[in-house]
């Protein structure tokens, strides 16, 4: 063979290899477009996809009056991207520096720090470029405004919101918090938390290779939808007194636990309602769990003479007596279903027989036990569970509880003497308050009102709610009877304190021996004063509750701690709520009558 030519077999092997680089190219590009074609698509759009989060605003908590109780505050996240940082910027470092409060050193630090080193003491780990440093946590708008100025390239801030409390402590324990994971943990902030959240918003993109976003790219573009505002029926000035007169009965008794409650008396919504102990908002992580409970829904206390109001008004609904029926409520044993019943001793014993007006505002325990037994086991207990006791009010926070008040199946041969003078049952003080407005409402027992309005981002308002009756409990010519009696309490009995000139309260004390280690304590008590007032035209029902009261000298009967706090509430509530005095109610109940029957 001629040497100017190459071998057959060279050609041969030559062209060979030729196509099997051309095979190999082509079969890795069917493995490419075709085989991975889906797995490899996908990679791509993650690593060039971009999602961009916009927050919704948080909606606003505020009261009757449109005072803010809870708002979200627009904060930065500021960072840096040590990868874009330019020299000629460096001049601006120490001001940056200044503006966020950093030493200039730790600034400088995060900014040539370009590359996180892999820890030699884990294999796994690779060193990382960075892309992203926190310089700050929060900041707000006006102070991002000076930095943007500044022009550092490869500074940029994350907008997100913040949510605080402008009243501090105020209504803590109704307002509640949204935590620090912007987890909705008590309060309205939890239970209202569909209103108030609203809806992300988000915007979907292509970035670069520098991480940039590519706005031609845009696909998808959401705007985030606000949250609803919710209006409470609170009116933060009733509240502020509320807990002003909390820490006069802190700063006096130094109670374990102590609850007022102002309501609507013709509508049933809440003026204010108030805890000891209780908490800041803005700190809530450094208050301890007791002082985040709701005492007025969450604690159960025997509810004592306030109670008996259920006895007196059931016998007098059922036309078994009238104001001026009279009792004998000095024999210590009765017989009652055919055994002999001992009476619980009063602390004044009377020296005749005691009219119904005068059980009540003496406040005599035999009296409402022999009420009680003139309607019956059945009948007396069916009036206190329509008076709300032994079952939930239906206040919207969670924590609440239902009390206890057993079936009378259940009961002890004692329990017809006791219960009735507010003993073997126990009552939230939210219960107590409204079964007090019963009386004042007409006989009608309300659902505790909370919320008064849901309004849009646009201030529209979009739901109303209005006042809810649960059931009538006693007629209206029952509910003004007592409403008399009731007033034989303060010209008569152990709340005469509480009287304000020109204006007629209606109300009733409680002192309940406390239950220790199983037997009742002649030390300890829960004092209290439940009562509405103008009497003949109810406008507002006040509550104070003092659970284990030390004054300085007596016992904590609740003339005594919770009495005085009444009457300065009261006191100031005539102005602001332009309350006018009204004629008086006649006086007719307040004594006994001759003639009623035995």
């Amino acid at each position: 063979m001629s040497k100017g030519f190459a071998s057959n077999y060279r050609i041969v092997l030559l062209a060979t290899c030729v196509l099997l680089m051309f095979g190999g190219v082509a079969t890795r590009l069917v493995c490419l477009h075709v085989i991975d074609r889906d797995k490899l698509v996908r990679h791509i759009e993650q690593a060039r996809r971009q999602i961009q989060v916009e927050n919704a605003v948080r909606g606003d908590i505020i009261d009757r009056r449109g005072n803010p109780l809870a708002i979200s505050r627009t904060m930065i996240e500021l960072a840096v991207d040590p990868q874009v940082l330019r020299a000629q910027d460096e001049a601006k470092w120490p001001e940056l520096a200044r503006l966020i409060g950093m030493p200039l050193n730790q600034l400088k630090d995060i900014f040539n720090t370009k590359v996180s080193v892999a820890d030699p003491a884990d294999p796994e780990s690779r060193d990382r470029v960075i892309q992203w440093a926190k310089l700050r946590d929060e900041i707000p708008e006006s102070l991002y405004d000076q930095i943007n100025a500044l022009g550092i390239k490869g500074v940029y801030g994350t907008r997100g919101y913040s949510r605080t409390y402008p009243q501090n402590r105020l209504a803590a324990h109704i307002v509640g918090y949204v935590n620090k994971e912007n987890i909705p943990a008590t309060g309205i902030e939890r239970y209202a938390d569909f209103y108030l959240q609203g809806q992300n918003g988000w915007r979907e993109s292509e970035k670069d290779g520098r991480q940039r976003e590519m706005a031609q790219f845009r696909s998808r573009d959401v705007p985030a939808t606000n949250g609803y505002s919710v209006m409470l029926s609170i009116d933060s000035a009733v509240q502020s007194w509320v807990e002003e007169e909390l820490d006069t009965i802190v700063r006096d008794f130094n109670p374990d636990n102590a609850v007022i409650i102002v309501s609507d008396a013709t509508t049933g919504s809440l003026l204010a309602m108030g805890n000891y102990p209780t908490f800041n908002l803005n700190e809530y992580n450094k208050a301890p769990m007791e002082a985040q409970k709701n005492f007025a829904i969450s604690s159960q206390i025997d509810p004592g003479s306030t109670f008996k109001i259920v006895a007196a008004s059931g016998a007098l609904n059922e036309g078994l007596v009238t104001p001026g029926t009279r009792f004998d409520c000095s024999q210590a044993v009765v017989e009652y279903m055919g055994k002999p019943r001992r009476l619980i001793d009063d602390d004044h014993p009377s020296s005749h027989p005691m009219a119904v007006s005068e059980i009540i505002s003496q406040s005599s325990n035999r009296g409402a036990a022999l009420l009680a037994m003139r309607l019956g086991d059945r009948k007396f207990y069916d009036y206190a569970r329509a008076f709300g006791f032994g079952e939930k009010t239906g206040f919207p926070l969670v924590g609440e509880i239902s009390g206890v008040l057993h079936d009378p199946k259940k009961w002890s041969g004692s329990d017809i003497t006791r219960i009735p003078a507010g003993y073997s049952i126990s009552a939230t003080p939210l219960q107590i308050h409204y079964g007090m407005g019963v009386i004042a409402s007409g006989g009608l027992l309300f659902r505790p009102q909370l919320i008064s309005e849901v309004r849009a981002p646009s201030g529209e308002t979009i739901h109303r709610f209005g006042s809810k009756v649960e059931r009538r409990v006693i007629s209206e010519k029952t509910a003004q009877e007592v409403a008399l009696m009731l007033r034989g309490v303060l010209t008569e009995g152990t709340g005469k304190g509480a009287e304000i000139p020109g204006y007629q309260i209606a109300g009733k004390t409680g002192t309940a021996r406390k239950l220790i280690d199983g037997r009742y304590s002649d030390n300890n008590h829960v004092g209290s004063f439940t009562g509405f007032f103008p009497a003949s035209a109810p406008r507002v029902v006040i509550t104070v509750i003092v659970d284990n009261g030390r004054p300085k000298k007596g016992d904590a009967y609740g003339s005594v701690v919770a009495v005085p706090s009444f009457k300065r509430l009261a006191g100031k509530l005539i102005p602001y709520l332009d309350i006018k005095p009204v004629e008086p109610i006649a006086d007719r109940a307040l004594v006994a009558t001759k003639g009623g029957r035995p």
